[in-house]
């Protein structure tokens, strides 16, 4: 499907988009290093407010780290958690404002004067946070790799099993790997343009 309005060529559309879904199951061909930095190299250029890079990642590779993982998930998550390839904890750092005054040259103050108030800082961070899930999601796509985001998991427990520090509040697990022999859940129906977007 080519739509003339948009620059993205159709196969890349396709890839990003049309086609993405949540994989639910992976074939146990390894996911690389390489593979994550490329995403990562790919996705840390999208904005966010004032620049602030809040998203932190922890890739769980090892069967130790995968079992205390698990033992966090919702049950329904826990097999295709275990199963995959590999496993991103992605949580919001809290305290990214310390890295603003390098970050956002345009406006160093901006640590201080707008969030020197935790409270302010974890609503940003859980916010920006969430848009940088969003692009590792595409960038994952971008990889030719399947994601598996979930949000089916005890946060305080995950939280305290891979930070532990209290500065960080995990966002998401994403399981990413090639999809496995029935990954997909049927095309669930989205909303028409109309039913979302109103002009005034």
């Amino acid at each position: 499907m080519t739509n003339p309005a948009l620059a993205l060529d159709s196969a890349a559309q396709d890839l990003l988009f049309r086609e993405a879904r949540t994989a639910n199951t992976f074939t146990d061909e390894p996911v690389t290093d390489e593979q994550l930095q490329a995403v990562y190299d790919l996705v840390k250029y999208a904005p966010t407010a004032f620049n602030q890079q809040a998203l932190r990642v922890v890739l769980v590779r090892s069967a130790e780290a995968r079992e205390r993982l698990v033992a966090h998930m919702a049950d329904g998550n826990k097999a295709k958690t275990l199963s995959a390839p590999l496993v991103a904890v992605l949580a919001a750092d809290n305290e990214f404002h310390e890295e603003l005054p390098t970050q956002f040259p345009a406006f160093p103050q901006a640590k201080d004067v707008f969030f020197s108030e935790r409270a302010v800082r974890e609503g940003s961070a859980r916010f920006n946070g969430a848009i940088q899930v969003g692009y590792f999601i595409i960038g994952v796509r971008a990889a030719g790799l399947a994601a598996g985001p979930m949000t089916g998991f005890d946060a305080e427990g995950i939280n305290k099993e891979f930070f532990g520090d209290g500065e960080h509040s995990v966002l998401a697990v994403v399981n990413i790997g090639k999809p496995g022999a029935d990954a997909w859940y049927p095309r669930s129906p989205r909303l028409a343009y109309d039913e979302v977007v109103t002009t005034v």
